[in-house]
């Protein structure tokens, strides 16, 4: 079996389960999410608990299990307490400004480039060279980060661009003479 499908999911007291034939809803105090669980796997409620397993001994279904409770696992705490990332431009005139559902960014190119943000995510810019990315689904708020960060990655020799907060980014000796 998964060694981490053995592991079960403690549920908080603010977060409510609804496990319906393969959907699996989680409501909590941010918001709420719901999931088709792989018919592979077997889901039991037992007292603010979840536990999975599966329901054959395949390698696909013992995988699933694991898999399917690492995702419970990140609704439950996206639900209860939400999940944010933050970006940090580095270079000289690089800004961002979050108006409504548009960020805003200068990043050197001829244009301005503007981000439409999607449903579910709010993006805050507490400095011009701040963005703080919130959410409730996990895989979203990375997915929105890597996009924005796509528009100009760090780059090697003076290290300008849109990059993770706390990132190293490996610099390059530049040419000599």
């Amino acid at each position: 079996m998964s060694r981490i499908a053995k592991e079960p999911v403690d549920l908080p007291k603010d977060v409510e389960c609804d496990l319906s034939g393969l959907t699996l809803t989680l409501k909590g105090s941010k918001g709420s999410l719901s999931m088709e669980v792989n018919p592979e796997v077997t889901v039991k409620e037992n007292e603010n608990i979840l536990s999975f397993s599966a329901r054959s001994g395949s390698k696909f279904s013992i995988a699933m299990s694991g898999t399917t409770r690492a995702l419970v696992a990140n609704m439950v705490h996206g639900v209860s307490q939400g999940f944010e990332k933050k970006l940090e431009l580095v270079g000289v005139g690089y800004r961002a400004q979050s108006q409504g559902k548009k960020l805003n960014l200068t990043l050197g190119f001829s244009h301005p480039v503007a981000y439409e943000v999607p449903e579910g995510i709010t993006i805050e810019t507490p400095s011009q060279t701040e963005i703080l990315i919130k959410g409730i689904d996990k895989q979203k708020v990375g997915q929105v980060a890597a996009e924005i960060r796509h528009f100009r990655k760090p780059e090697p020799y003076k290290g300008k661009g849109v990059r993770y907060a706390g990132e190293h980014v490996v610099m390059k000796e530049a040419k000599k003479k």
